[in-house]
């Protein structure tokens, strides 16, 4: 397992997952797994008789703060059929000035099939994010997917009050 890198740049890690996916006939694999930092992948769940793949992304620190930058670079060969989750929501904290950043690059190969489904992000108050996803498909390739942002946790009493969020797609 690779070591967590810290962000030189500012006062956070730099974490990136790449993941490729090729079809083989009888179902889709996980081909290649790269990654850097904590964010990885575990292992390839089948539990369709498809022959679809389902992963799971982890963060294993639980939480992003100011500074951390996250990059997931997902791709999908001709005729993969993949779904993308998390075991829980994505967590960003109060910043102390600087801002988290999460990119995601999703690439569909001709007749791939995505669905993107994490879990929620909650933004705690204060935070300062900046969430970038790019989808890019080919001919008769599908996506689904949502990018759901929860400001604060109401339910808790916790409200987002002050902070920054930019999206992107």
């Amino acid at each position: 397992m690779a070591s967590p890198v810290v962000n030189t740049a500012g006062a956070g890690w730099l974490a990136e997952l790449k993941l490729g996916f090729t079809h083989d006939g009888a179902r889709t694999v996980l081909a290649q797994r790269a990654h850097r930092g904590p964010l990885q992948v575990q292992r390839a769940f089948y539990p369709e008789p498809h022959g679809a793949c389902q992963v799971y992304l982890l963060h294993p620190p639980g939480g992003v703060v100011g500074g951390d930058e996250l990059s997931i670079d997902v791709n999908l060969a001709e005729r993969a059929q993949v779904l993308v989750t998390t075991p829980a929501a994505g967590k960003f904290y109060r910043s102390s000035g600087l801002t988290a950043r999460q990119r995601q690059h999703l690439k569909l190969a001709p007749r791939a099939a995505l669905e993107w489904f994490p879990q929620e992000n909650i933004l705690f108050d204060g935070a300062r994010v900046t969430l970038q996803t790019r989808v890019e498909l080919s001919a008769d390739s599908s996506f689904m997917g949502w990018e759901i942002i929860c400001l604060g946790r109401p339910a808790s009493g916790e409200r987002f009050a002050t902070g920054e969020v930019r999206t992107g797609f």
